[in-house]
């Protein structure tokens, strides 16, 4: 019987080997210039100058404090979700659920806050809110986990299900009477009472909620929990191999669990955070996630899963939807240019990053000869050599 030969793929991916740190920032340099370059192709073709374009979406957000307020909000968010999102990632599980679990965190703080309607003091009140979101989108996620574990479930297509689930709920809770305000006779969500919304400080001329405060706070920690915990360390260890966590001694389902719930606790108090604090004018809406979910699985992927790259991806994030903003009103550019120009970057971007982590390898032509199947075969000596004379 004739043995089939493998062939290789004629084009495959292979990772490539570990690039220093400085070599590392100049490809991703390039990178970025490749993408602008791209970009303002476009931006050309629509009659507008690349250069007075960049040079607003740049500088838009540092022309007064009430912009540069209007850029740290955007940021904040993006920031915290995307956190929670590398926490899943850096263990293997693809969390593709944040839109969900942040609208669910902002559904459950909203619930909260409208219950306890102002009646506890205002720090307190705001802690329990934004705890309360925390974990309603801690729970969303953790019933994904749960399901892997028990069931090995594709948890990319239950957390992507699970997302449109959490849009249409808040659709539907829109018309009851417990969150329903019915102002200018449009059914909207109530706004929260004052005492949970997030108190605000000054730094010069410039105002920031506290939110801030907890995104930067939440960076420093959760690099330390990556780094020096033994549960950072596990995230490792399953992430690369789950039998070799088992061998180890691990209880891979229970790490599994607990990951993915701090992961989506971290994205829903996000969702709270946004909703407590003065980016959302304190209401939960159908528009209120702004895209962020889908943007912070972008930004982790980026960022390698570091926390304080997902802080600097983040930032370069929020500038350029925010100075995309301010274009379409200088420039008169309509809001879908703008969207396709963000989309071009980005998608340069990413594109050149599977590039930067992988290298292209071609199937080498084969040089050798093809062996002769046919072999020697003995001759057995046949009857008439084997007689004796």
């Amino acid at each position: 019987m004739k043995s089939v030969e493998k062939r290789e793929p004629l084009v495959r991916l292979v990772p490539r080997e570990h690039m220093s740190l400085g070599k590392n920032i100049l490809v991703y340099l390039a990178a970025i210039l490749i993408a602008l370059l791209l970009g303002g192709l476009f931006i050309a073709a629509i009659g507008v100058n690349p250069f007075s374009f960049y040079a607003t979406v740049l500088t838009n957000s540092f022309k007064s404090p009430k912009l540069f307020a209007n850029l740290i909000r955007t940021i904040v968010p993006l920031l915290i979700t995307s956190l929670g999102v590398a926490v899943a990632f850096k263990m293997k599980f693809w969390n593709i659920g944040a839109e969900g679990q942040f609208l669910m965190g902002a559904l459950m703080a909203t619930t909260v806050s409208l219950l306890l309607n102002g009646a506890l003091p205002s720090f307190l009140n705001v802690l329990i809110v934004a705890l309360a979101g925390g974990i309603g989108g801690a729970i969303y996620g953790a019933i994904v986990a749960m399901l892997k574990v028990r069931f090995n479930t594709n948890e990319t297509l239950l957390t992507l299900m699970l997302n449109y689930v959490a849009l249409y709920l808040v659709q539907y809770l829109i018309k009851v009477d417990f969150y329903k305000s019915s102002a200018n006779g449009i059914p909207t969500y109530k706004r929260l009472p004052s005492a949970s919304w997030l108190s605000e400080f000054k730094i010069g001329g410039f105002s920031f909620d506290t939110s801030l405060i907890i995104a930067l706070i939440l960076v420093v920690a959760l690099f330390l929990y990556f780094r020096y915990t033994k549960h950072g360390y596990e995230i490792s260890v399953v992430g690369d191999s789950p039998n070799t966590a088992r061998y180890a001694g691990m209880n891979v389902n229970k790490i599994v669990v607990r990951t993915v719930f701090l992961s989506a606790f971290l994205i829903g108090l996000a969702g709270a955070l946004q909703l407590t604090g003065s980016a959302a004018n304190h209401t939960l809406g159908l528009s209120f996630t702004g895209g962020v979910g889908w943007t912070a699985i972008i930004v982790a992927w980026l960022s390698k899963l570091n926390p304080f790259g997902i802080l600097t991806t983040a930032s370069l994030m929020g500038l350029l939807e925010r100075g995309c903003s301010a274009a379409l009103t200088e420039f008169g550019v309509s809001s879908a240019s703008a969207d396709i120009i963000q989309g071009i970057i980005l998608f340069t971007i990413l594109a050149l990053d599977i590039l930067i982590r992988y290298r292209i390898v071609f199937r080498r032509k084969s040089t050798e000869k093809p062996k002769d199947s046919a072999k020697t075969v003995a001759k057995l000596p046949n009857a008439e050599e084997g007689r004796a004379g």
